[in-house]
């Protein structure tokens, strides 16, 4: 099952903090998995982040 993550990362930049949304697509078998994953995949990104939302996603397939 693929769900749809949502992250805030919060960058500095010249003008200040600036927020940025990005959305990815997670292959797990609940919403806490898909959560868990996305924590381990981000352990020791420099810049702060947080899980702002996670979904179902409609996606019954990855063909690549």
């Amino acid at each position: 099952m693929y769900y749809n993550v949502k992250v805030k990362i919060t960058t500095d930049t010249e003008k200040g903090p600036k927020d940025t949304t990005e959305l990815y697509l997670v292959d797990a078998v609940s919403v806490t998995d898909a959560e868990v994953k996305m924590f381990e995949d981000f352990k020791g990104y420099p810049n702060d982040w947080v899980v702002t939302g996670v979904d179902k996603s409609k996606i019954v397939k990855v063909i690549g």
